[in-house]
């Protein structure tokens, strides 16, 4: 009997009622303690014991004398239970982290029993994720087995990696109600595996928190004496998983957990957008803030980053992430995660100011020089849009030599500003900055392109793309180098879908949300924009109330097309399909998961995933395939048929926080979510079947984590006009993260070197991280999609050493 009390911080309340609540809550529970001598208490969720800190030193005290007993016991590690699959995989790291090293420093242990009771799917990553925070046991309620294709309360969860924890699910819900537990027993027990002697049934009152009451704990002392369950016991989960252990014949699953609720992956585009934006901002500002750590002796930021994580990890929370929560639990969100946006930007701003100032930039008459800093460890070629005063007529780099440049329309809407607007190619090194310089005058000859742009074509050396003007999107896309026509005679009829969406703002029990529906008008169709650099030709549609506006950007020396979307929606429960068709056989679809990839089926079925879905399979016999890349969004299907498709949830707007099976008031007065405007982009990539050979990957975190261009002066410096800090060399290895120690050091900056990395293409192969900023390489074999940390230490004769994902060192 695992007495528990399952709070939602956020819900159908704002933040501050969960914060109030988690100190009553506690304080109920400390009272029962006193009561029943052999109650037994579990709590998960960092964030609530942070808060009672803070709020009552008191009651924290006595929460830890009895967990020095046993009595209160501490599980799950993470700041609080988030969604399971949307947050990128250093989210989730993260998340314990944070949540581990605080049990740590109040309790003197860490948590050892994960526990993620109410999202709605659980990513097939997180047993790597787990294991590497020094957990070896997961308890989750959803999904249930009605709604999954396995049926097992005990089972071995495998990770792609191999790594593996033992997980259980909860039989009948995390919480009761106060009075007698008989029926939650029972129906526990109606569902435990038949070879399984002992069952972990969870009891107290949950979601606005309260836990267990007298009548529980009574009840379960009465119903004990009578043997009507066998014997009752309170206890924590540690106790049944160490049990369990010692069993034969545990049921193996490896992949996902899914799928319950598939809705909330794409209710409330917001959050969503606000999530997306604020995990990759702080993931460059602590890349550039260890930089200047260690480069220069900058402090580095580590409460600062803490703060801004913890914002960041809060509205993970698995009602806030998903879109589930009130309306108003929307506008702290959006505050909490602009905060961490900010100190992002700012530490940003700050380690490039340190770096800039140091850059021997000499004066040239007439110029504007501009410094871009990549914060990927490989080397990135992208567009680079300036807004500057200088009449531009020449970029050049900083050996002089031209670089191909356009003007742009100008983001100053009064002509009198002098603000003009260009984006020019830069060809960055790894981690690092390279000096450009736009020239007001003496401008060479435009060069020469290729490009061609007109309302039905847009097409370069290397593809041919072909528009239907009826239906505004693409009838061929032409592989110039292969041959292959990924999307040769396509119905572009089915680009947008829009139609009525009855179901709640979690989706429950939907399967598929590939439904038939109305595609948007073509309003029009023309070219916005050509020149040597690019050229984007705009398509504008409408339905009913609302337009969808897409730039469809091709690039003078790039095979894949952008599409920059902007969608002005004023539907109430519809939703909108951006589909994909193409004209592949026998295809198979591949998603992106946080640290890995996951093959599904080519069913329809909405899906959740990361920054890339592909689709592969064969044209005229030939292998052939196309990804698709995508910011801001998570919710996808792809769908078979005689032109097998990639379907992107664009927005639905249910009300909120409408929970099926209630029904809505036909007279009720309602708020509908995703009313306005808002924008993301998705990247067309084909390819000749090996869906790598593009690099999805690494270009989905390009999109998501754009290079940085600052105007600078002139001035003398000790560093080059170009400079490389760290790189990973760009092969299987890529690197997720370049972080400071959260364990302060005597070396410069006051941390030691965290490096991150993962094997992104499900196959052996060695790493090879080159950390120039400190003169130090490390070269080691990585397995199938292996996660590894790594601390360097400032001071270079002293070793490498591997750590976890707390940040410890691991047993040799």
């Amino acid at each position: 009997m695992i007495g528990n009390a399952h709070i939602d911080p956020v819900w159908l309340w704002p933040w501050q009622e969960g914060y109030q609540e988690a100190r009553a809550t506690f304080a109920s529970v400390i009272a029962r303690m006193g009561e029943y001598d052999d109650f037994v208490f579990t709590c998960d969720q960092m964030v609530l014991l942070a808060w009672v800190e803070e709020s009552d030193p008191e009651l924290f005290e006595q929460i830890r004398r009895r967990e020095s007993e046993g009595r209160w016991v501490n599980v799950g590690g993470w700041w609080v239970e988030p969604d399971c699959n949307m947050p990128l995989g250093e989210s989730f790291v993260r998340q314990g982290l944070y949540g581990q090293r605080f049990l740590l420093s109040r309790f003197g242990r860490s948590a050892t029993v994960g526990v993620n009771l109410d999202p709605f799917g659980h990513s097939a990553v997180l047993p790597t994720i787990l294991r590497g925070q020094g957990i070896d046991s997961y308890l989750y309620l959803r999904p249930g087995p009605h709604e999954s294709d396995f049926h097992r309360t005990l089972l071995r969860w495998q990770a792609p990696d191999g790594s593996s924890v033992l997980a259980y699910r909860v039989p009948h819900e995390y919480s009761t109600g106060a009075g007698p537990v008989d029926g939650q027993v029972d129906k526990a027990l109606a569902a435990l595996d038949p070879d399984l002697s002992e069952v972990m049934v969870l009891y107290g009152v949950g979601n606005h928190g309260g836990g267990p009451t007298q009548a529980n704990i009574e009840s379960i002392h009465r119903y004990d004496r009578m043997g009507s369950f066998g014997r009752l016991r309170m206890a924590g989960p540690r106790e049944f998983f160490d049990n369990a252990v010692a069993g034969d014949g545990i049921a193996a699953r490896s992949g996902d957990l899914q799928h319950h609720a598939p809705g909330c992956y794409s209710a409330h585009s917001g959050i969503k957008a606000w999530q997306y934006r604020a995990q990759r901002a702080l993931l460059v500002a602590e890349r550039w803030a260890a930089v200047t750590a260690a480069t220069d002796g900058l402090p580095y930021p580590r409460e600062e980053l803490e703060g801004a994580w913890k914002h960041v990890l809060f509205n993970q929370f698995h009602d806030i992430l998903p879109g589930t929560a009130i309306e108003g639990a929307f506008d702290d969100a959006r505050d909490q995660l602009g905060a961490a946006v900010t100190t992002a930007k700012h530490l940003t701003a700050r380690a490039h100011g340190t770096i800039a100032r140091q850059v021997d930039v000499p004066f040239e008459p007439g110029s504007q020089p501009v410094l871009v800093f990549n914060p990927h460890t490989w080397p990135v070629s992208c567009d680079i849009g300036l807004h500057l005063g200088v009449a531009p007529a020449d970029v050049v780099d900083e050996l002089g030599d031209a670089v191909r440049w356009q003007p742009t329309q100008s983001r100053a809407a009064a002509a009198a500003s002098g603000r003009t607007s260009l984006v020019f190619r830069a060809d960055l090194p790894a981690l690092g900055y390279r000096l450009y310089r736009v020239r007001g005058a003496n401008g060479g000859p435009s060069p020469r392109t290729s490009l061609v742009a007109s309302p039905t074509l847009l097409e370069n050396d290397l593809v041919r793309i072909e528009l239907d003007p009826r239906t505004g999107w693409l009838c061929s896309y032409l592989d110039k180098r292969t041959g292959l026509d990924v999307m040769a005679g396509v119905d572009g009829g089915t680009h947008t879908q829009v139609c009525a969406d009855p179901t709640d703002t979690w989706g429950h029990r939907v399967v598929s949300y590939a439904w038939p529906g109305s595609p948007m008008d073509v309003r029009d169709v023309a070219v916005r924009e050509l020149g040597p650099l690019r050229a984007r030709v705009r398509v504008q549609r409408a339905w009913g109330a609302s337009t969808m506006t897409e730039d469809l950007v091709l690039d003078h020396d790039s095979g894949s097309l952008r599409v920059d979307v902007t969608l002005d929606w004023h539907e109430e429960a519809h939703l909108l399909k951006v589909r994909v068709p193409t004209s592949l056989d026998d295809p198979r679809a591949t998603y992106e998961i946080p640290f890995a990839t996951i093959q599904r089926p080519v069913d329809g079925a909405e899906e959740p995933g990361q920054g890339w879905v592909d689709l592969t399979g064969s044209v005229a016999g030939r292998p052939a395939g196309l990804t698709v890349l995508v910011t801001n969004k998570h919710g996808y299907d792809i769908s078979g048929g005689t032109q097998p498709s990639i379907g992107i949830t664009a927005v639905r707007s249910p009300v909120y926080a409408w929970h099926d099976p209630y029904l809505l008031d036909p007279d009720g007065d309602y708020a509908f979510q995703d009313q306005g405007v808002q924008r993301f982009t998705y990247v067309l990539l084909p390819h000749a079947g090996d869906l790598h050979a593009a690099d999805p990957t690494r270009r989905a975190q390009e999109l998501g984590m754009p290079p940085r261009a600052m105007l600078e002066s002139a001035h003398d410096g000790p560093l080059p006009p170009s400079r490389s800090f760290a790189s990973d060399g760009g092969g299987a290895v890529m690197i997720t993260a370049v972080k400071g120690s959260e364990d302060p050091t005597g070396g410069p900056g006051g941390a030691d070197l965290v490096v991150r990395a993962v094997e992104t293409l499900g196959r052996a192969a060695t790493g090879v991280l080159d950390l120039r900023l400190l003169g130090r390489r490390v070269e080691s074999p990585f397995g199938p999609f292996q996660l590894r940390t790594f601390t360097i230490p400032a001071g270079s004769e002293e070793p490498v050493v591997e750590l976890d994902l707390v940040e410890r060192p691991l047993s040799p």
